[in-house]
């Protein structure tokens, strides 16, 4: 055999071994994107698309697009913590991210104006929102005695009288 028709004869089994692979490749991801189309494009934020139960806890976590782990964590509270505490480092963390006032004079050479960050801020934000809402939903479910008492005290309309002598009957 003569080494040009070898490197040839190498050349297209390498393309054609590269060519399955690609292709098998290629199945794979669409088979994936398929099965999680969400996770496939990124948009998957801190596992809220795992929160697909038809549970509140789940379905603030859809709402919010944060998790009740990563709010505690962002708020630095625990599971037993209170609104109180809640509210106390949102206010710290909101207070800090926030932007300076406008300095009265310019700041002197090499000092630097003090760091803020929106960014921050916002999730502060978030996290308050959603820890507030599982605080609701909390007290929501604690006391279901206060709303079925508080349904059965709302008065109803009687049925409509079925006698044809009733003014308000059917004939």
């Amino acid at each position: 055999m003569s080494s040009p028709k070898v490197i040839v004869q190498i050349f297209l089994s390498g393309s054609r071994i590269l060519g399955k692979a690609f292709w098998e490749a290629g199945r794979q991801a669409v088979k994936n994107a398929k099965s999680a189309p969400q996770a496939a494009m990124g948009t998957d934020a801190a596992g809220v698309g795992h929160a697909s139960s038809g549970s509140p806890t789940d379905q603030l976590t859809r709402q919010h697009r944060m998790t009740l782990d990563e709010a505690q964590l962002i708020l630095n509270t625990k599971r037993e913590g209170t609104l109180e505490t809640v509210m106390k480092n949102y206010e710290h963390l909101f207070k800090v991210n926030s932007p300076p006032p406008k300095p009265e004079k310019p700041l002197a050479r090499g000092q630097s104006a003090p760091y803020h960050s929106h960014y921050l801020q916002s999730k502060v934000f978030r996290a308050r929102e959603r820890l507030e809402a599982e605080f609701k939903l909390s007290s929501q479910e604690a006391s279901p005695n206060a709303a079925a008492k508080s349904a059965e005290s709302t008065p109803t309309t009687p049925p409509p009288s079925t006698d044809p002598s009733h003014p308000g009957g059917s004939s």
